[in-house]
């Protein structure tokens, strides 16, 4: 299995630590480094970007939902 596949299965944390590294290793890493992170750079784009979607649409309706009750007392 390899590590494209394995992104469904990480936690948010991992997802976002693992983007961060692979930023970084595209960038200063040496060939062999560069080349892998190219190649799961956007997988690992996309799946950051659902996942912060994700985020924010559940914190606004905690929000919207902390709202609502305040407004009901």
């Amino acid at each position: 299995m390899s590590l494209i596949d394995k992104i469904p299965m990480l936690t948010d944390a991992e997802v976002f630590n693992l983007l961060e590294n692979a930023h970084r290793l595209g960038a200063t890493g040496d060939e062999r480094q560069r080349a892998a992170a190219a190649d799961i750079l956007p997988a690992l784009e996309t799946a950051a970007a659902e996942r912060r979607s994700d985020l924010l649409a559940r914190a606004q309706a905690r929000r919207a939902a902390t709202r609502g009750a305040k407004r009901a007392a």
